[in-house]
């Protein structure tokens, strides 16, 4: 039969991190060695207590349903550590979900109808897009790339773009595609603007737990922010579980509520094992943790310093594991040369609406990076 499909599925396209990841898998298939630099995955193993704490919960029989929003050893361990970032959270004010995608994806549901405006900050991660045009909002964007990707000097850009008839804004501190981690002052702006406005406001903080010297906040923490931000955070990026696909979402109950709905009639609940090891990620993984981002900090400096001995300067980022660099204006057609001729596979930076970069992950070991440097300039890409 010839299908035809719905209007909502043909607004957006397929994932350009995930295709470009596809297109490097494709190359290896056929023989090639390929520096992967496109995929936001880190390239440590899941810290072996989080591993025993899943086969241990397997063994126990943790197999079946759980409540739909989460075990509540899992709830109450996200609400302490939520408060632990100044956050007044409470078990019942948490849906657990498979993956942090799966956590925005409900909350951009629940909140943008049609014709709603959502404003994004760019470059900002491909997914936002994409589940916006799902729900039938309108995008406005803010560009921060003239402003080295930093918000703060972009706030009076930001109370332009904002309005009234604003319903939903997405925030993204520590930032993917740029690593950028948002000053407190940019964050109260925010504040000042989403509450003259009544706007609500999604705060992704993903990545909080890989930064470089600074400490991100959480924008539910600040006076006025605690009932109009629904927080989203998730176990793939700090504690190597991207495969693991636990996530969840903080906000006031009555959003819980409504939100729930999405939840139980979609993904019924996350994986029941997987939130038991959840658990042992929040309490006992700290020191792991740590040496990730550590690792992680020396493979940034080391590509910084790479990059500028070939005359490459770079907004130096100060968390997640990401960089944006500087290439031609038509960055796809780079990235294409890239993976062809070097063998190197970056992100275009088009594909986050900024237009002449390629995003670097720098979740590789140094000795990859150093490669994938080393290929670029034998390619004449840099």
């Amino acid at each position: 039969m010839t299908y035809e499909f719905s209007d909502r599925i043909q607004r957006v396209e397929p994932s350009a991190t995930l295709a470009i990841s596809n297109l490097a898998a494709e190359k290896e298939a056929e023989g090639a060695d390929i520096v992967d630099l496109s995929v936001g995955e880190p390239d440590f193993p899941t810290p072996e207590n989080i591993v025993e704490a899943g086969k241990d919960a397997l063994d126990a029989g943790h197999t079946g349903y759980t409540s739909s929003n989460g075990i509540p050893p899992l709830k109450e361990a996200i609400a302490e550590k939520l408060r632990g970032n100044g956050i007044d959270a409470a078990a019942d004010e948490v849906i657990v979900t498979p993956g942090g995608k799966q956590a925005l994806y409900e909350t951009v549901q629940t909140v943008v109808d049609d014709g709603d405006e959502v404003v994004l900050l760019d470059p900002a991660w491909v997914s936002y897009e994409a589940m916006v045009k799902l729900a039938g909002g309108d995008l406005t964007r803010v560009d921060l790339a003239p402003h080295d990707f930093q918000l703060e000097p972009a706030l009076d850009e930001l109370g332009e773009a904002v309005s009234d008839d604003t319903e939903l804004l997405v925030v993204n501190s520590p930032s993917n595609p740029t690593g950028a981690v948002f000053s407190d002052d940019a964050l109260e702006g925010v504040r000042d603007l989403a509450v003259e406005h009544d706007i609500a406001v999604i705060s992704d903080e993903i990545y909080e737990r890989i930064t470089y010297g600074e400490d991100p906040t959480s924008l539910a923490s600040l006076d006025g922010m605690a009932d109009r931000t629904i927080t989203i955070n998730g176990f793939s990026k700090a504690f190597s579980m991207t495969g693991w696909r636990l996530g969840y979402l903080h906000a006031t109950e009555e959003f819980i509520g409504e939100a729930g709905k999405l939840h139980s009639h979609s993904v019924s609940c996350a994986t029941n094992f997987v939130q038991h090891a959840g658990v042992e990620a929040l309490e006992n993984t700290d020191a792991a943790v740590t040496e990730m981002r550590d690792a992680f900090a020396e493979r940034r400096d080391l590509l910084v310093d790479l990059l500028a001995d070939h005359g490459v300067d770079v907004a130096v980022p100060d968390g997640a594991f990401y960089m944006m660099l500087p290439v031609d204006d038509d960055d796809q057609a780079w990235c294409e040369e890239a993976i062809e001729q070097a063998h190197v596979a970056c992100v275009p930076g088009s594909a986050f609406n900024a237009d002449g970069y390629a995003r670097i992950s720098y979740a590789a070991s140094e000795e990859r990076l150093r490669e994938a440097i080393e290929r670029l300039v034998d390619a004449d890409l840099l």
